[in-house]
């Protein structure tokens, strides 16, 4: 696992919609503003919808609590793309970790119309106000099973257990879940494939399959990705 990450296996996990006064992005108005026009000019499907970020994310004897706030996706793409200056913040999200009959994990490749073209990683996305729910809490496992169902056709199995893994560093918590499909990665690999050719303007530029550490690709996986399929291979 790389140094800079730390991997935690989660009993509960309870996240919810706070306030927060983010005083980075508010004294950074401008440079945000010109970060967004030259990546919207580069990139013009972006669009500057609203996210969640976390201001505070506490683990105690395996129970996770994790506290949102809400932003502009400007705010967001300017603070992680700047290095994730401030921080008492970090990007959270959840996503579906698919593994195949075979023994086989699937991972998604970013298109190039997106903020992370060319990366790959765990069909997922940041969660947004569609997560949050009337008590204010926010369906992180709902984010996750919506992204994996949007960007992949599949649902994940009735029954699966909810195992789930926080994988935490370079300012992120990725909170994973593993999930084991009852088909072998061709299999899986197809029906992806014929669900993305289907979609007028696919997130995703098609899958990969990984089996071992051989088939980890530092330039185009980010951190959390190696770190936790570093875990899983021996």
């Amino acid at each position: 696992m790389p140094e800079a990450f730390t991997l935690t296996r989660l009993t509960r996990l309870d996240a919810r919609l706070v306030p927060h006064d983010w005083a980075w992005a508010r004294d950074n108005a401008a440079a945000i503003a010109a970060h967004w026009a030259a990546r919207k000019a580069a990139k013009p499907a972006l669009f500057d919808g609203r996210v969640l970020l976390s201001c505070a994310c506490t683990v105690t004897e395996g129970a996770c609590r994790i506290d949102l706030f809400e932003v502009a996706f400007s705010e967001f793409l300017a603070f992680r793309e700047g290095g994730s200056p401030d921080p008492a913040v970090a990007n959270a999200f959840a996503a579906v970790v698919p593994w195949s009959r075979d023994g086989a994990v699937v991972l998604g490749v970013m298109g190039q119309e997106t903020a992370n073209a060319g990366q790959v990683y765990f069909p997922c996305g940041t969660p947004d106000r569609s997560d949050i729910r009337r008590d204010g809490q926010v369906d992180l496992e709902g984010s996750a099973t919506r992204e994996f169902r949007e960007e992949t056709g599949l649902s994940v199995p009735l029954g699966a257990p909810s195992e789930w893994l926080l994988v935490s560093g370079e300012g992120q918590h990725a909170f994973l879940h593993p999930v084991h499909m009852p088909e072998e990665a061709a299999g899986l690999i197809a029906r992806m494939e014929e669900h993305r050719a289907a979609q007028a303007e696919p997130e995703l530029a098609g899958f990969v399959a990984t089996r071992s550490r051989a088939d980890l690709d530092a330039d185009r996986m980010p951190g959390f990705v190696r770190a936790y399929l570093n875990t899983v291979y021996r």
